[in-house]
């Protein structure tokens, strides 16, 4: 925020300066001035989400930062290429706090030799379900943050040199892509149909694609601590369709697995796929205060190691 606010600042006179004020006015979840990006405007109410929030969002920041680093305005450019290393450590804060999360969840499954949800959370760690539908929720108003599917706005974007594709120097094409096309999603007749549009209007879909393919990566990632302790429960990532709030998919009633339901079959299952009022509840009341040094609260395992090699047991921070 504060890199685009200087940007606005020091290169477009009186209108960057009073875009730049604006910017700083709005607030995360502030009913008059909310941030313009849903995704922003939602709550992390406990640690979970926040790793959630930190895995996929801030990776949503790695792909548009990427994407802006590629820009013939050289001092976008570059401001966005130092951004990206505060963006890598950020998904890794996600990405190790999901890990330690699932490694807890699987020990405690293996120590009473069950799967089922309410024994798993009598012992105070987080079941698989709640972890599933934190995800499923997570990554669905993030791929919302890539925007349209179609737009002319991206087109000009890119036309222009303002902003460029995920790693477009590896690309293997004409950098300029008229007469390209590139396939994007549409229901017709309770149907999910695929249809090819010009390329130049689906730069979002693509970028939006390169995400999704970089998220499931890390999703592996966490299917392997589970895989390692012996939990044949598999996480996943919902269809890209799921739960979306922008676009043409907006509003679509859809089945993690991809299937278009009605509003019923929603209705009755939407507590099986997103998180629930005492889904929230229950991962609140486990957030307890836990300081002693070596020491980690019931519903997270331990890191494998301590920053900078520290021992698990540093001292890193003393209370008076």
């Amino acid at each position: 925020l504060w890199a685009m606010v200087y940007l606005l600042h020091k290169h477009f006179g009186r209108d960057g300066r009073e875009e730049a004020e604006a910017l700083l006015q709005r607030t995360s979840g502030d009913v008059d001035n909310p941030r313009i990006l849903g995704a922003f405007n939602e709550k992390t109410p406990d640690w979970l989400a926040f790793f959630m929030f930190t895995y996929f969002t801030d990776r949503d920041g790695k792909f548009q930062l990427s994407a802006l680093a590629e820009s013939a305005f050289d001092p976008l450019a570059r401001t966005t290429k130092f951004m990206l290393t505060e963006e890598a450590h950020h998904m890794f804060v996600g990405e190790s706090g999901v890990s330690r999360v699932l490694a807890r969840t699987a020990q405690v499954m293996n120590e009473l030799k069950t799967d089922d949800p309410a024994k798993v959370r009598a012992a105070g760690a987080i079941d698989l379900g709640t972890v599933q539908r934190y995800l499923n929720f997570h990554y669905s108003v993030t791929i919302d943050l890539f925007g349209a599917d179609q737009s002319s706005n991206a087109a000009i974007f890119y036309s222009s040199g303002l902003k460029g594709r995920y790693e477009e120097g590896k690309r293997g094409d004409d950098h300029i892509l008229k007469g390209q096309t590139y396939k994007v999603l549409e229901v017709k007749d309770g149907q999910l149909l695929e249809k090819d549009v010009p390329m130049l209007n689906a730069l979002n879909e693509v970028l939006r694609d390169d995400f999704i393919k970089d998220s499931m990566a890390g999703v592996g990632r966490w299917n392997k601590v589970l895989e390692k302790a012996g939990i044949p429960t598999r996480l996943s990532v919902p269809h890209k369709a799921f739960n979306r709030q922008i676009g043409a998919l907006a509003g679509i009633k859809m089945s993690p697995d991809g299937r278009v339901v009605n509003e019923v079959e929603w209705a009755a299952r939407k507590a099986e796929w997103l998180p629930t009022p005492e889904d929230f509840a229950f991962v609140a009341s486990l957030m307890g205060r836990v300081v002693e040094p070596g020491k980690f609260a019931g519903w997270i395992a331990p890191p494998v190691m301590g920053i900078n090699r520290q021992p698990i047991d540093f001292e890193y921070v003393r209370f008076n």
